[in-house]
């Protein structure tokens, strides 16, 4: 045997399974002229080479340089071994132990070489709509069972033809093991039914072969003609109309039952939507990431818009200064944005319900909504609706995580006890936890309705099945009477493990000490801002400043309580809020303030009584309610039809003269606490201070800036007032009303300036979406310390 030969041991953990990495090893392995194996494992991957020094130092750089598109390294062990007689360098079957619940990707936008293919007129798949390859296409959403392959996913009914057999099988091709890999003569098929034309048979019109150029044909005339479309992509259905078209997009709105709600926008590239929205570089990555999620960009100024866009944005995304932007990440989405782009491209649901799944589900609850169809008969496992994104200086806020980044686990700082988590009622996720991986579910949407729940269970049942995970505990929220927290008393019942309940904004707090993996014993300030969650006095708090950890907190600061008259009834109109608000400092309902003329007399003088009786009045520290109340008092918003848009607009207002206005013309005051009580945070001069501005006849864009800048010197002067009791130095941004990045980037200059370190959201939501986590990580700890 050559005495200059050496053979070592290589372990790598990561995202390196599912992703092309064992033919990457085998090409590099094979280019440095080494011998050996590679093999997915329990842990990750392992490689054993042999070769000389010099060829294993070139092979182990490689990792360092380069890897598959889709892969992460998270760590790389190397160790000796004594040199063996071989040749060749080969890929090995996967180890039997192994779950290969690792394999299970995020569905991935189509990459480069995909599009060029598919743009290719020599190319057999030229304008496949379902071309894809080891580094990209469905994943997550096509996955029914484990291990990952073609038999255990939705792919299992189309056989594959010769050619794509000899791709799948060759190590040096892309589609290696390509599990959704397909062509025009063997794989998924899609075609367009009208409306008026849906008949039982609607299904099976894929036997037919339809030449997709006519298909995208068909859609293109619909869509010209002003109409909707059911377009069915990888993880659910989207309704389509033409951007540019007012009434398309209003027909949409009434047929939907979405009145304000913002629509997202797709467009072929960044260059398109920088005909319309502000596009630095910045925005560009996150629009061109291979995630492709909608990206809430600033709209272009009027005077910049030069292509006319003005009329498609007020219609699209009203009110707002922000709009959802989106590059096609489908092949599908590529061949309909060269028919027709701009397209609105929205959920393919009623407002509130599930997103539709099956062709059939389509048919039956979208049927009234649209003016066709356009199917394929790949069918859809698990629904994964668009993820959202908004640019926070150099890099992002999350708003939705689904896809594209579902299942895709959070890492954890320690391991722990299995936990499912099942979230909150808005904008409901659940996460499960297993070792120091966190699976966080895609969104699965508010829990208020029996098909959600219906949704919420069968994608916490896929999820465990999945993961081959026994859950030791199922943790939920504090709300005794809450749809969730019921939902999780049955699971708990049915996988006979105890329930936890954990504070809503001790979720907050943790989730985003989690996702920054801090020690479980380490403090931050916690400013925890949004609209509604049960207080552990049953009030509905959402102005809390917590010192907090993973193991438990302490409230050392709050926005004072006010009376919400109706709960829900208020929320619902700002007005009563508003209103509610000038009772509780002792102001007039004078009748130049908005709030009180939008309110007819006879809901005026009810609401005068129902306060005074303190009938219903539900008390609140929630800046959430702040933030409606102040858009009603200057006349912005009184009643809403979906959630933040009061104080989304108001945002958009303020941001228009941010940098014009005296930033200390508003003061909150914060009182001294008495002994083990914690402050209170009083509005009685800014709400003043409004009222008499209002009245003035102050341009309400200003009067909008100042309150935010009052809001971002009293967080940051509840902050240093923290760090004097606790010598605390970290602050943590958490809560719905910090997806506000006009207050975020207010905020984090003055906390910065006073030398906080300032923890933001970057892997998760700072709303209820992000609640799942935390809850998630208390209750493995709680469960943990039970155990010992």
């Amino acid at each position: 045997m050559n005495e200059h030969l050496k053979r070592i041991r290589i372990r790598l953990t990561g995202r390196i399974q599912g992703v092309g990495f064992r033919p990457f090893v085998w090409t590099r392995a094979s280019e440095a002229g080494l011998t050996g194996w590679v093999q997915n494992d329990s842990r990750g991957v392992t490689i054993e080479a042999q070769g000389e020094r010099d060829q294993l130092a070139t092979f182990l750089r490689g990792f360092d340089q380069s890897l598959p598109p889709l892969a992460t390294l998270d760590s790389l062990e190397t160790a000796d071994l004594p040199t063996i007689e071989e040749s060749g360098f080969t890929i090995r079957d996967s180890a039997p132990s192994l779950h290969d619940s690792t394999a299970v990707m995020a569905d991935i936008s189509i990459c480069a070489d995909c599009l060029a293919e598919m743009q290719d007129g020599h190319n057999r798949r030229h304008r496949y709509p379902f071309i894809n390859c080891t580094n990209c296409g469905p994943r997550f959403t096509i996955v029914e069972d484990i291990p990952y392959d073609r038999a255990l996913t939705t792919m299992k009914s189309f056989e594959m033809c010769g050619r794509c057999r000899e791709e799948y099988n060759d190590p040096s091709d892309r589609r290696f093991h390509a599990q959704p890999n397909a062509c025009p003569d063997c794989g998924p098929q899609i075609w367009f039914v009208a409306a008026d034309e849906l008949t039982p048979d609607a299904q099976i019109r894929a036997s037919k072969r339809d030449d997709p150029s006519r298909v995208i044909e068909s859609f293109a005339a619909c869509i010209g003609d002003g109409g909707i479309v059911a377009v069915k992509g990888i993880g659910g259905f989207h309704l389509a109309c033409d951007a540019t078209d007012v009434d398309a997009v209003q027909k949409l709105r009434e047929r939907k039952g979405r009145i304000a709600k913002p629509f997202a926008i797709m467009v072929a590239d960044a260059e398109h939507a920088e005909s319309f929205a502000q596009v630095g570089s910045s925005e560009r990555r996150l629009l061109e990431s291979k995630e492709r999620p909608i990206v809430l960009l600033q709209k272009q100024k009027p005077d910049v818009d030069d292509a006319g866009y003005s009329h498609m944005l007020d219609a699209v995304a009203p009110g707002n200064h922000c709009v959802g932007v989106m590059l096609p990440y489908s092949p599908l989405h590529h061949l309909l944005i060269e028919a027709c782009s701009p397209l609105l491209m929205t959920s393919g649901n009623l407002s509130d319900e599930p997103i539709a799944r099956t062709n059939d589900e389509a048919m039956e609850r979208l049927g009234p909504l649209v003016d066709g169809f356009l199917f394929h008969d790949r069918d859809i496992h698990v629904v994964c609706d668009d993820s959202v994104t908004r640019p926070l200086g150099a890099s992002a806020l999350p708003i939705r995580r689904s896809r594209g980044f579902a299942p895709i686990p959070i890492k954890l700082r320690q391991n722990g006890p299995s936990v499912v988590a099942v979230g909150g009622e808005m904008k409901s996720t659940f996460c499960i936890t297993q070792g120091q991986n966190a699976y966080i579910s895609q969104h699965i949407g508010d829990v208020g309705n029996l098909e959600t729940l219906g949704a919420l269970q069968r994608n916490v049942d896929h999820y465990l099945q999945l993961f081959r995970i026994d859950a030791d505990a199922v943790a939920a929220d504090l709300h005794p009477s809450s749809l969730s927290g019921q939902f999780a008393e049955n699971l708990a019942k049915s996988l006979r493990v105890p329930l936890i309940r954990v504070q809503h904004h001790v979720a907050h707090a943790v989730s985003l000490i989690a996702e920054h993996q801090l020690d479980a014993d380490r403090s931050i300030i916690a400013c925890c801002l949004d609209g509604t969650g049960y207080g552990t006095d049953g009030a509905i708090w959402g102005g809390e400043f917590l010192t907090a950890n993973c193991k438990g907190f302490e409230r050392f600061a709050h926005l004072e309580y006010f009376p919400l008259p109706g709960g829900d009834a208020s929320i619902r109109r700002p007005y009563r809020t508003a209103l509610a608000l000038l009772s509780a400092h002792g102001l007039s309902w004078d009748q130049r303030l908005p709030c009180v003329s939008f309110c007819p007399a006879d809901v005026r003088r009810l609401l005068r009584q129902q306060l005074r009786s303190n009938l219903n009045c539900f008390p609140t520290s929630s800046a959430g309610r702040l933030f409606d109340a102040v858009a009603s008092l200057i006349g912005i918003r009184h009643e809403v039809s979906f959630e933040a848009q009061a104080a989304i607009e108001l945002e958009a207002l303020a941001a228009e003269v941010i940098g014009q206005v005296d930033s200390n013309a508003y003061r909150f005051q914060i009182a001294e606490a008495a002994e083990h009580t914690p402050m209170q945070i009083r509005s009685h001069d800014l709400v003043e201070s409004i009222c008499r501005d209002v009245i003035a006849g102050v341009d309400r864009r200003q009067i909008a800036a100042h309150f935010h800048h009052a809001a971002a010197a009293m967080i940051s002067d509840v902050c240093r007032l923290g760090h004097e009791q606790t010598g605390i130095d970290v602050v943590g941004l958490t809560g719905g009303v910090f997806q506000n990045v006009l207050l975020t980037t207010l905020l984090t200059k003055r906390l910065e300036a006073s030398g906080f370190n300032v923890l933001v959201h970057r892997q998760v939501p700072p709303n209820d979406g992000g609640l799942s986590l935390g809850q998630a990580v208390v209750a493995s700890l709680r469960t943990a310390r039970c155990a010992i």
